[in-house]
């Protein structure tokens, strides 16, 4: 006999990966066996530094809210909506929950056991690919060094390797070893010598154990045990080894499972067989051409425009795959815009270099809007400026002369990599936003204390800048100059709020979507006009009226005035999850779209039920924060 509720959740799941790639009767045992919560808002469904329970979890209704907790501070993680699966990282690598889960409003959730699933998991590729990328997702920080050799999971199949079907012994090099009678002197010489992080132990060339520069910190240099021990009394046992026939995925896999930094591999694959070499997480990145730490690394690497045209699609390639596949999209976001911020520092490194004319003083090149913000995903239109140091007066023009030709350079090269010129010339080689540290102080200020129609739209276009290229100390000047002027400066946030909610709420009569009447885009809605811009823009006044420095994204601005306006703190929170939705079905339809409009305009009968209901969900936090901007700043319009 059927079980009704257990076909509903099959009908549900199958929609979404990693569930799309098993068969219906596959995801019908497993929907039996699955829980079905009902989450009331702000109920926990688990906690950080707790032990794991036997259930990964998929939103069936609802959102439910990850972040971390790092003593005071709150780090947001993501916010899981209809479809996102959650969890599942403790019970494959066997690790304490790391994160925080609680539910941000009603929400349904469905409980799905482990053990089921693994008996899925194990021979199916596809399933290993979307396990792989959640892996590399865990990340929310910079591209740091170390969080390079973690970012390494993009699934794409490349001619140079094919990450799930190529055997791990086509990357397999020559493992440096000694002899389990050897002291640990003897073996800290031979990592020198050959200058490795890691030296393994043999015995009858059968690997017994391993020490790494990890292990000679914590025994040696701490004075726990000398040097002239056997290597016997410091090192790990036992070797994590497999064997060369394993697919490169299921080597990283282990690594993940075993926290390694590198697989042994014998004649086997166990330790009881002769060690003919080891693989380790950097071969592994190396054999990869498209994923975030190589991407990054070919970036810094490249010698022309034409070649960062080519790794800006690549970037496309691997938004749309990061989107497609349901990564965290916090982290999506953060990926694409240090890439994208690299991308752009080069292109302006090249362009210095093409001219070869040394600079006649110090000079900055920074990013306005969007890419300012580092929201910037699909990629839009420039927005862009130069500022140079003060000269004597009777240089200026001169000196504005050579950072316009440069500008010219680097504005013709970023059209060239994909970014199209702004319409309105917002860019550097518009000799307006070309100008000395003085002019562009004096600028500031004159919008500031002069705030005209014209002189507010050009603050909430200026007023998001951030150094890509060049002297940051300019810039720094710049942003402090701003803040001294805006401090308690009542009349000019009174005009700014004004402007900030000149966007009402995106549905009219009867909960309707308010959609342009006329034009090209007739009946689309426009998401980055009607519901992206007003939180962006009460963001920005907010952000100035606490003097906050330093906080450019949109989300997380709002998260910094979470902590600032504790009695507010649940309106910004929903302003901060509502922005990054509603960024996510911007770019989303975007990638989708044939057109040039970047997927601002959306057609609405493309939407399903689903969605609708998602995007009247985000619009609630527009009217609460702009009720909150009305009172504060007496903007009534």
């Amino acid at each position: 006999m059927k079980n009704s509720i257990a076909e509903r959740i099959t009908d549900f799941i199958k929609n979404y990966p990693p569930f799309d790639n098993l068969s219906y009767t596959d995801l019908y045992k497993l929907a039996v066996e699955t829980n079905v919560l009902y989450l009331d808002k702000d109920e926990t469904l688990f906690n950080q530094g707790k032990p794991h329970n036997n259930f990964f979890y998929l939103v069936n209704q609802g959102a439910i809210r990850l972040y971390r907790q790092e003593g005071d501070k709150t780090l947001e993680i993501e916010m899981c909506d209809e479809g996102d699966v959650f969890g599942l990282r403790p019970l494959i690598v066997n690790e304490n929950y790391n994160l925080n889960a609680k539910a941000y409003e009603e929400s349904i959730v469905y409980a799905i056991p482990i053990s089921i699933f693994n008996e899925q998991f194990v021979n199916n590729s596809e399933i290993s690919k979307y396990l792989i990328t959640r892996f590399a997702s865990n990340s929310t920080t910079r591209f740091s060094q170390e969080e390079n050799e973690r970012i390494f999971a993009d699934y794409k199949r490349t001619r140079q390797t094919d990450y799930f079907s190529s055997k791990i012994g086509t990357l397999m090099t020559t493992a440096i070893s000694c002899n389990h009678k050897h002291t640990i002197r003897e073996a800290a010489l031979i990592m020198s010598e050959n200058k490795i992080s890691s030296i393994f132990i043999l015995k009858k060339n059968k690997p017994t154990g391993v020490i790494t520069n990890k292990v000679l910190l914590h025994t040696v240099a701490t004075g726990k045990f000398s040097i002239d021990e056997n290597v016997k009394e410091i090192m790990g046992t036992p070797v994590i080894t497999a064997s060369a026939d394993i697919s490169i995925a299921e080597a990283q896999i282990i690594m993940l499972k075993k926290k390694v930094e590198n697989v042994c591999i014998t004649v086997d694959g166990s330790p009881d067989s002769k060690m003919l070499g080891m693989v380790t997480q950097q071969d592994i990145v190396a054999s990869l051409s498209n994923n975030p730490a190589v991407l990054m690394k070919q970036i810094t690497r490249a010698r022309t425009i034409s070649r960062l045209r080519d790794l800006r699609q690549q970037l496309n390639d691997l938004l749309k795959r990061y989107i497609d596949q349901h990564i965290s999209f916090t982290h999506t976001l953060t990926v694409v815009a240090e890439l994208n911020e690299t991308i752009n520092q080069k292109a302006v490194e090249l362009s210095v270099k093409e001219l070869d004319k040394t600079p006649p003083c110090k000079f900055s090149f920074f990013a306005l809007g969007s890419q300012a913000r580092k929201e910037q995903l699909v990629p839009t239109d420039q927005d862009n400026g130069i500022i140079f140091d003060d000269v004597p007066e009777e240089e200026i023009e001169s000196t504005r002369a050579f950072f316009m030709e440069l500008a010219g350079l680097i504005t013709k090269n970023l059209h060239s990599i994909g970014f199209e010129y702004c319409p309105a010339e917002m860019m550097a080689s518009n000799p307006k936003w070309c100008l000395s540290k003085t002019e562009w102080k004096d600028k500031f200020k004159d919008w500031i204390y002069n705030p005209t129609e014209k002189n507010i739209l050009l603050t909430a276009i200026f007023f998001d800048f951030n150094f890509v290229y060049g002297s940051k100390k300019l810039v720094d000047e710049l942003s402090a100059s701003v803040y001294e002027h805006t401090k308690e400066n009542n009349r000019f946030f009174m005009f700014l709020a004004q402007d900030a909610l000149k966007s009402p709420s995106p549905l009219g009569f009867f909960r309707q979507f308010l959609v342009d009447q006329d034009g090209a885009y007739k009946d689309h809605f426009n998401i980055k006009q009607r519901a992206i811009m007003p939180l962006i823009d009460a963001a920005r006044i907010l952000t100035l009226q606490h003097n906050l420095k330093g906080v450019n994204n949109t989300a997380e601005r709002y998260y910094k005035l979470r902590e600032l306006e504790p009695q507010n703190a649940d309106v910004y929170e929903a302003c901060a999850y509502a922005f990054k939705a509603l960024l996510k079905f911007k770019t989303k339809n975007g990638l989708a779209s044939l057109g040039d409009d970047d997927g601002k305009f959306i057609k609405l009968e493309s939407l399903s039920k689903s969605d609708k209901v998602k995007l009247r969900r985000c619009f609630k936090p527009i009217k609460s924060i702009q009720e909150i901007i009305t009172v504060r700043f007496q903007a009534n319009i």
